[in-house]
């Protein structure tokens, strides 16, 4: 019992907003007590509405009412003091760092259940009953709890801001909507909201789609990367194999030079002794000649000399050659020659087959998309359009490599391929490897422009769905708009997200059916891509459907 009784002193003689014992209590017109400086601060927050209002039951009061110290209510709190009465522990959760608090608590706030768009304030469970249960308040708008309430009033009028406005894409309220606003077209916010939530739903599902779809490129990563390794393995044991069988037969080819010419060393050593030889005992009986003919000459018997010298025997024919003491011995330097230019036959050979290898090896591909701009621009391609495609109001200059829409009929002459109706135009070559190239689009008020892909068989009279980029199953298209992009394909339309720029960038792998667009500035965002199964050449395209908006593919080397 005592304890009920200290529960009901505790609610009676506490401030309604702080939930502390009353501190200099002051009494309200209506009869409500709080702490002086509780509902100072809380009449402070109303002063640029010119009204205060009590805040338990939601009377209103003008101007602000002067408040004067409730004497017998201070006199019974500070008894209640002596006593040891303290104010009851709250048993509420209290906010955390991403919570919104209450603004009515003091101290250690309490989490708020809801804000008001009305008073700009927001409340706990405890703080939001006069919301709940006073008439006056019951009128005020709850929303769920925000910190950022002021931006849902308007500034110039302080209404709720419960309309949005199409034209100028902004929230708005009421009295906007029939002033400034009043020839825009405007829906309520509610409404605006839904079809957000469902354009947001469809960007997940795109998000969700494109996760899917990495994934699936994360694992083919995996296997390239398995692949690449393996091929890369077996092409170095492969090289290895081939060069050390060249270097065999290199050694092979080196000791058979080496023998031959051994065999022909020993060969003409052999004669030369063999020749030596003969001169050596040439020389010998030479001598033994010269001998006697000199001992002949120095006897003084003259008789002797006369009867002797008839007997001397004639002096045989040399055995050599003279030219065997003037021949330069130059047979093994003609070896050397010979070797020399088999050796830089050699070397151009591997000279050239190593730029041929290397260049080889360097155009090794897979399936890894280009990232950074330079990467993109390994596979550029100069576009140019082909006349005989364009319809007869589009103007090309540059070199064909840009259109533009104009009013009048260029007269072109009769072609089967030309489009007749659609503003459109394709390239002169076909595209079926790998490339990419970049346009520059200038959009006029109203109008955009389309960079496109197609079949070469994509219609070309007429003003059916066959013709138009993106309007049949053989043509790829995103439409350039002023301050948005849209992606078109089979009649189906795409609204893009990205940054605005006045160059597109066109990524395109046949082999693989990937077509990607990129917005290009100072860096490039992907805008859309597609993953597909390519079954003919494509060619670039634009279409232009509005005058004087212009399509120029760049120069890119």
């Amino acid at each position: 019992m005592e304890q009920q009784e200290n529960h009901l002193d505790r609610e009676r003689f506490c401030c309604w907003i702080c939930e502390d014992l009353l501190k200099d209590p002051v009494t309200t017109v209506c009869g409500h007590s709080y702490c002086k400086s509780c509902i100072n601060t809380h009449w402070d927050k109303e002063e640029e509405r010119g009204s205060y209002s009590c805040p338990q039951c939601g009377q209103t009061f003008t101007p602000r009412p002067v408040l004067e110290t409730n004497t017998m209510l201070a006199a019974i709190v500070e008894e209640l003091k002596k006593t040891g009465l303290q104010a009851a522990p709250a048993d509420h959760c209290y906010a955390g760092p991403e919570d919104v608090a209450s603004d009515f608590c003091t101290g250690r706030k309490r989490k708020a259940l809801k804000s008001c768009l009305d008073g700009l304030d927001s409340y706990c469970e405890k703080h939001l009953q006069p919301h709940l249960q006073s008439a006056p308040l019951k009128k005020h708008k709850l929303v769920e709890p925000s910190e950022k309430l002021q931006e849902n009033i308007c500034s110039r009028h302080y209404e709720v801001m419960e309309m949005f406005c199409l034209t100028d894409q902004q929230c708005i309220c009421y009295l906007c909507s029939v002033e400034e606003h009043k020839d825009h077209d405007t829906v309520s916010a509610a409404a605006e909201r839904t079809e957000r939530q469902r354009e947001l739903g469809l960007r997940r599902q795109t998000i969700q789609q494109r996760v899917q779809d990495t994934e699936k490129d994360v694992k083919l990563l995996q296997k390239e990367k398995e692949a690449v390794n393996g091929s890369a393995d077996k092409a170095v044991r492969n090289s290895e194999k081939i060069f050390t069988e060249m270097i065999r037969l290199l050694d092979k080819r080196s000791s058979d030079v080496e023998q031959q010419i051994r065999s022909q060393q020993e060969t003409e050593l052999s004669r030369v002794r063999e020749l030596q030889e003969r001169l050596e005992q040439e020389i010998t009986e030479l001598k033994r000649k010269d001998h006697e003919l000199k001992q002949l000459s120095d006897t003084e018997d003259h008789n002797q000399l006369l009867h002797n010298y008839p007997s001397l025997s004639p002096l045989s024919e040399s055995t050599h050659s003279s030219s065997i003491r003037i021949r330069p011995l130059r047979d093994f330097e003609d070896v050397t020659a010979a070797v020399s230019q088999v050796g830089g036959r050699l070397q151009d050979i591997l000279s050239e087959t190593e730029t041929e290898i290397l260049q080889i090896v360097s155009q090794v591909d897979v399936l890894l998309r280009p990232e950074t701009r330079a990467d993109f621009l390994k596979y550029s391609q100069e576009i140019t359009l082909n006349p005989n495609t364009a319809n007869r109001y589009l103007l090309l200059s540059e070199g064909n490599r840009k259109v533009k829409k104009l009013r009048e009929d260029q007269d072109y002459s009769y072609h089967k391929d030309r489009f007749t109706y659609c503003a459109q135009v394709l390239s002169r070559k076909s595209l079926t490897r790998r490339c990419y190239w970049e346009v520059d689009v200038a959009v006029k008020v109203g109008g955009a422009v389309g960079v496109a892909v197609a079949y070469k068989n994509i219609s070309r009279a007429g003003r059916s769905d066959e013709c138009g980029f993106g309007s049949n199953e053989k043509s790829w298209s995103l439409y350039c708009y002023r301050n948005r992009y849209i992606f078109r394909y089979n009649r189906i339309e795409t609204r893009v997200s990205g940054p605005v720029s006045s160059r597109v960038g066109v990524y395109l792998d046949h082999s693989t059916g990937v077509l990607s667009f990129y917005s290009v500035s100072d860096t490039m965002t992907l805008l859309h891509r597609v993953q597909t199964t390519f079954t003919q050449p494509l060619y670039a395209g634009v279409r232009v459907n509005w005058y004087d908006s212009t399509a120029e593919f760049c120069k890119l080397k």
